[in-house]
């Protein structure tokens, strides 16, 4: 008998095979994306020291909704923001192997907007 595979089992497989090409480092950190079915969160990681530089999420930003692309955009906005705070221009992308596709696209395109190159 197989084993029913879940959506989200997919997509750890996925993150794994990108998380193999894909590293923070202290110079270009990684910013790496999770999006649920109510919120969407954001982090600037370095991997080499294994910590959270910045972070933005709509929970913290206490969102009326936060499972719209509006509310992606104001996290890309504030992630951006609070980058530039701590010195921080350039970062690599993580989309946590979903589909750059609406809220996770709309995130990356406001924090470029903001002023984060990647």
């Amino acid at each position: 008998m197989l084993k029913k595979v879940s959506r989200n089992d997919e997509r750890l497989r996925r993150h794994a095979r990108v998380r193999t090409k894909i590293s923070g480092t202290p110079e270009c950190p990684r910013l790496c994306v999770f999006r649920s079915n109510s919120h969407i969160h954001a982090q600037i990681i370095d991997d080499v020291h294994g910590r959270t530089l910045v972070a933005a999420s709509s929970v913290d930003m206490k969102l009326a909704n936060g499972g719209n692309i509006e509310a992606a955009k104001s996290v890309g906005a504030e992630i951006a923001k609070r980058a530039q705070a701590a010195n921080i221009t350039n970062v690599v992308f993580d989309r946590g192997g979903y589909i750059y596709h609406g809220r996770v696209q709309a995130l990356a395109e406001a924090a470029r907007e903001a002023g984060l190159k990647f």
